[in-house]
């Protein structure tokens, strides 16, 4: 038997349990992951009401990255069809509930919306102004989707852990990206390499400083990709 004020106190001694990357295990379910396939599918139903100009409003295009930047974000949570949906909501389901648990809530909110961001802001980069890829509308969460493969290979690394599955998946769907008319291996590549690289800085930071690098990190991906924005927007027209 203890009495209420012992057993808060022993709860405010007693370090708590945390994953090899810092984060605090028993969490409880994995609500950013949760809330993002939540949403997806929110959008996707509202889109079937609406229809088509939903799509056009919020999809991520090329042509009006300049006069709605909002869209980096938006296009990611939207989708072409039901298939679409399912699959990139199964993957983020398997490997996103578990690098949340890993790294934490704060840290894995950074790397999904890095990686959708950097996702489309590769679109944006290699989509040429004479291209049909710069007037065509991009939708999906395949971006922070391949993000979370990458974090997955970096920390997998850095654990020492037996890649060849999770490497076999990203090879066979990067082979599909660049084979299959369609789907933008541009968006695919982009959030693997953004993905890649913030969890690079996560894996490997001190561990008495992991707090400061992972903010040093998130500002600093997302600094370079608005810089890369910025560098990009005086080319392009404004509708």
């Amino acid at each position: 038997m203890q009495c209420p004020g012992c057993v808060r106190e022993s709860r405010r001694t007693t370090p708590a349990v945390r994953s090899v990357f810092g984060a605090p295990l028993g969490q409880g379910l994995p609500y950013i992951t949760i809330g993002a396939i939540a949403l997806n599918v929110v959008m996707w139903v509202v889109n079937q009401v609406v229809g088509a100009s939903m799509t056009v409003d919020f999809a991520f295009w090329p042509l009006a990255a300049r006069a709605e930047p909002w869209r980096f974000i938006s296009g990611a949570f939207m989708h072409a069809n039901l298939l679409h949906l399912a699959l990139n909501m199964y993957c983020l389901w398997v490997v996103g509930s578990f690098l949340e648990q890993i790294l934490g809530r704060a840290r894995y909110s950074v790397l999904f919306l890095a990686s959708a961001l950097g996702g489309n802001m590769a679109v944006l980069a290699w989509a040429q102004v004479a291209s049909h890829d710069f007037y065509g509308l991009t939708v999906g969460a395949s971006g922070a989707v391949f993000g979370l493969f990458g974090a997955m290979l970096v920390l997998g690394r850095k654990l020492g852990r037996e890649l060849s599955g999770i490497a076999t998946v990203v090879g066979l769907n990067l082979v599909l990206s660049f084979t299959i008319p369609g789907i933008s291996w541009q968006g695919h590549v982009g959030g693997l390499l953004i993905g890649a690289a913030l969890a690079a800085v996560y894996a490997f930071a001190p561990a008495a400083k992991r707090q400061l690098w992972a903010w040093l990190g998130g500002v600093g991906v997302f600094g370079l990709l608005v810089l890369a924005w910025l560098l990009l927007i005086p080319g392009l027209p404004l509708r």
